[in-house]
């Protein structure tokens, strides 16, 4: 017989165990951490989605947004464990309606976000999700783009936080990362 904790989790799983590190993708130097060796087994899957949804569950949250495009295959989930809503914030030409976006730089070029302007009725609480933490950039763009249509952004979760990027330090509201790894 397994022995559980209160909260259903098996004490000793490691979910480190089921994120397959991939070196030189998606170039030279750069250590991957693929999340679908995470997603395609059902028990880790569960658990991990779980532990996210008791993280966030304090913030409570109106709506989970996530970020296009691994970010929805994390909020998704916990949004209907949570019983809350989900949102996506996408690349342009992606949305139908209309949108507002905002333009941000990376360390490597610039990039944008859209939001269908209905998304967010003003004042609604918004935790957003990402899979991966590391420099910061489009979380944080995340956040400023969900002030602008009127939320109040009271978290971030990632799956996983590469530490040492200084992503977590531009960000200006709370961050729960279920995973870390050194950068």
């Amino acid at each position: 017989m397994t022995q559980n904790t209160p909260h259903g989790d098996q004490p000793e799983l490691d979910l480190k165990k089921y994120i397959r590190e991939i070196p030189d993708f998606p170039k030279p130097g750069i250590l991957f951490y693929d999340i679908s060796t995470l997603i395609r087994n059902a028990d880790a899957w569960q658990i991990a989605t779980a532990r996210l949804a008791r993280a966030i569950a304090p913030w409570q949250p109106d709506l989970l947004a996530g970020i296009e495009s691994r970010g929805f295959l994390t909020a998704a989930p916990v949004a209907m464990r949570l019983g809350c809503g989900f949102i996506m914030l996408r690349k342009p030409g992606k949305l139908p309606g209309k949108t507002i976006s905002l333009k941000y730089g990376l360390e490597y070029g610039q990039d944008e976000l859209h939001i269908q302007a209905d998304a967010i009725k003003p004042g609604q609480r918004v935790v957003v999700l990402d899979d991966l933490l590391a420099t910061g950039g489009t979380l944080s763009a995340s956040i400023k783009l969900l002030q602008n249509v009127g939320a109040e952004v009271v978290g971030t979760s990632v799956l996983v936080e590469l530490d040492g990027l200084g992503g977590r330090d531009k960000l200006d509201v709370p961050l729960h990362s279920l995973l870390t790894y050194p950068a």
